[in-house]
């Protein structure tokens, strides 16, 4: 069922902007508000689902990163680091709360005995692929108000509008 939305609360505020100061063009205002919004309410969707397998959103992520990039060796704790753009501090304690956990292990790099890898368990792994299945059913239930089509021309526009941000990023 597609949904079809005249107007929203973003208009509302571009409308107050406009009375106030209609010197000002809020079409970026309109834009980001509406992404903020939807990254929200996404983002506590997800967290609610992760919650059912004992995990947060930033479990979720070193899992799934290791799930889907490190293969069956696993992965140093800088890549990891680098791949989920966190500090190594921030990264230390997810580390310590999953290995605890029984869902990772950080063992010596056959390679280099003075480094580590981070590799899931076998534990881990299941939980991950059931989380993200999980995860997956919820995104496609939020985005169920779309058509085919128009879920294309969204994807389509995010990734444009991905790159004109990164191209100014920094």
């Amino acid at each position: 069922m597609a949904v079809v939305t005249d107007r929203d609360g973003v208009d509302a505020i571009v409308e107050q902007w406009a009375h106030e100061r209609p010197d000002l063009d809020t079409h970026a205002m309109a834009v980001f508000g509406r992404i903020y919004r939807a990254a929200r309410l996404v983002g506590d969707a997800q967290e609610r689902c992760y919650a059912q397998f004992g995990i947060t959103r930033a479990d979720f992520d070193v899992l799934a990163t290791l799930r889907r990039a490190a293969g069956p060796e696993g992965m140093s704790p800088g890549r990891l680091t680098s791949a989920l753009m966190l500090t190594s501090g921030g990264m230390t304690s997810r580390l310590d709360r999953l290995e605890r956990a029984g869902h990772l292990v950080r063992a010596p790099d056959p390679a280099d005995r003075r480094a580590l890898l981070v590799r899931l368990t076998d534990s881990g792994r299941a939980l991950i692929d059931e989380a993200v299945t999980a995860g997956l059913a919820v995104q496609q239930q939020l985005l169920a108000g779309l058509s085919g089509d128009r879920l294309r021309q969204v994807e389509d526009l995010l990734r444009d509008l991905l790159a004109s941000v990164e191209q100014h990023d920094g």
